[in-house]
């Protein structure tokens, strides 16, 4: 879930370039990352923070309210220690942006380790 369509695509693109054969779904928001969550019930979600409406916080608070079970990873240039120690407190995992190889590969590392 990212609200910028270029990182929600880089991600795709790099996720797919790791030979991951999961399927991939897109959400511009936390409301409607929450609201496809419903009807499409997810393993794992990368999340950015700094969205319109429902920020990344709140939205992998609900998220893991709705679905304990699912990996989350916090992708994002908010990288103060206070979202640092937000995500911790959420249980998320917490990657920087930009949206790098090498932070998808960590990001994929975290969600094969949590399967």
């Amino acid at each position: 879930m990212d609200d910028s369509r270029v990182s929600r695509m880089i991600i795709k693109s790099k996720v797919a370039s790791l030979g991951v054969d999961w399927e991939l779904q897109e959400a511009v928001s936390g409301d409607a990352a929450l609201e496809q969550a419903l009807h499409w019930q997810p393993d794992f979600v990368t999340m950015d923070v700094n969205m319109p409406g429902l920020s990344g916080f709140d939205a992998a608070q609900r998220l893991r309210e709705l679905y304990p079970q699912v990996a989350v990873v916090l992708l994002t240039a908010n990288v103060q220690e206070s979202s640092r120690e937000r995500a911790n407190l959420l249980g998320v995992h917490f990657v920087s942006k930009p949206v790098t190889e090498a932070a998808i590969e960590q990001v994929v590392r975290h969600f094969q380790a949590a399967a």
